[in-house]
């Protein structure tokens, strides 16, 4: 397989050590919107309000051009999105948690977020599997190793590459 990652357009500033066009390509508010109404954007999404993130046509056509299929890391209407647009061209795949429950699990043992940002995050999780069963795949990542093999098999058999 020839997997690249797309790179996503947004409109905050970069953070230290992040590249334009390698991280992110790094629009002005002005230039996104207007980007926006232009037509240019396969997705996009307004993550918190003011803060666009999104997948450039260009981007896409650049990386399928030069011969990689091409992997977009994107929100769950995103997804919905592309597909409606590429069709069987497409493979959308849904990385579903166990259960909500073991979600929240997870993220309590990390320890690195707040009582109040897990329940955020557990939050937008219950939402976003809303749209599992619009995907063409769903994968449930309960073992990691097993998740990542399963996905691999998934993508080569769409691809018609070997893993």
């Amino acid at each position: 397989m020839d997997l690249q990652f797309s790179v996503s357009a947004t409109n905050r500033d970069p953070r230290p050590g992040e590249t334009d066009g390698v991280s992110y390509y790094f629009l002005s508010d002005d230039e996104f919107r207007r980007r926006l109404d232009a037509g240019d954007f396969v997705e996009y999404c307004e993550v918190y309000p003011g803060r666009f993130y999104g997948t450039l046509k260009s981007e896409v056509e650049r990386t399928r051009g030069e011969g990689h299929d091409v992997i977009l890391d994107i929100d769950v209407v995103g997804g919905v999105n592309v597909k409606e647009i590429f069709g069987d061209e497409a493979l959308s795949l849904f990385i579903m948690p166990p259960s909500v429950d073991e979600l929240r699990r997870r993220l309590e043992h990390r320890g690195t977020d707040s009582a109040e940002r897990i329940a955020e995050r557990v939050g937008r999780a219950e939402y976003e599997i809303g749209f599992a069963p619009r995907y063409d795949k769903v994968v449930v990542n309960d073992q990691l190793d097993e998740a990542v093999a399963e996905t691999a098999k998934i993508i080569a058999v769409f691809t018609g590459r070997s893993i």
